[in-house]
């Protein structure tokens, strides 16, 4: 006979209600709101004086992160859309709280330009970098190829792949020895679902950029791995990534029943980044609810 673990959380199941939301979506207009470990997250100091970048530091699991980043003792920058500034200043004054510096800098990663800019002014800001995690991420569902259009195809591979590209180039200068890059790659990598094509492509290159790369600064000291998350209650979901019906039920097909929370990712992010993983790269760490994808 089971018993009921009295520390366990419990955690929102489906069916969850409509909440259409233009992109790139809010975590705060979510229903219900999702656990990015505000409250929950506790550090112990295991990336104390580092300084991370972080895209899509916002909301979902790029909030996750900075939280946690912030309450093992780092320094961090985020990046996120000038439209998700009100989500934005949350995790400033959470970072903040923490007695850490908080970098905001907002823009549009699909430029070559800014994605220059922004590593420079992240090292300027924070005083080097340690940490870089290319998070951010676009999904928009579209039922068949005959109506995928070349401009939206061509967004998720620019915010996906060229970015991770852009923004690892310009801040591989600045890494050091013992330094960390974390992608986030996605389940939908190695089980793409019929109305992600584009999506799940994205989250393939990813994988074989990661791979790829680490082999290759592997004589610097650097390592570089990606998480791959399965279905995860974050702002993707309800502005565009999936239909409304299937936001409806997010997560019913996982093992576990439900989708993950944002917080119970984090602590992967941060092990990946921490010396503790001192002899692991090229690695892709999957978080999927129980389905075993990778």
């Amino acid at each position: 006979m089971s018993q009921h673990n009295p520390n366990e959380i419990s955690r929102p199941v489906p069916p969850f209600e409509r909440q259409p939301q233009e992109v790139p979506g809010l975590a705060s207009k979510m229903v219900p709101v999702p656990d990015h470990g505000e409250k929950s997250y506790k550090g112990s100091g295991r990336l104390a004086g580092r300084k991370a970048l972080i895209t899509g530091g916002d909301s979902g699991i790029g909030r996750a992160t900075a939280i946690a980043y912030a309450r093992e003792g780092a320094d961090v920058a985020i990046n996120y859309l000038p439209a998700e500034e009100s989500d934005a200043k949350e995790v400033i004054a959470l970072i903040e709280a923490e007695g850490r510096k908080a970098i905001a800098i907002p823009g549009d990663i699909t430029s070559e330009d800014f994605c220059q800019q922004l590593v420079s002014e992240a090292v300027e800001k924070l005083g080097g970098l340690d940490i870089l995690v290319n998070n951010a991420g676009r999904q928009q569902f579209c039922e068949s190829i005959a109506d995928l259009t070349t401009e939206s195809f061509d967004k998720t591979f620019k915010t996906n792949v060229y970015a991770m590209f852009w923004i690892t180039k310009a801040a591989l200068p600045h890494l050091k020895s013992g330094s960390a890059i974390v992608n986030t790659s996605s389940v939908q990598a190695g089980k793409p679902s019929p109305m992600l094509l584009d999506y799940a492509q994205t989250k393939a290159s990813i994988i074989a950029f990661t791979k790829g790369l680490a082999k290759q600064v592997a004589e610097k000291g650097i390592r570089v791995n990606a998480v791959a998350p399965g279905p995860y209650w974050t702002p993707l979901q309800s502005s565009g990534g999936q239909p409304q019906e299937k936001v409806m039920k997010f997560g019913e097909e996982a093992p576990f029943g439900r989708p993950g929370q944002p917080a119970e990712i984090a602590a992967l992010y941060v092990l990946l980044a921490s010396d503790e993983a001192s002899f692991a790269s090229g690695q892709v760490w999957c978080s999927d609810g129980g389905t075993g994808t990778f």
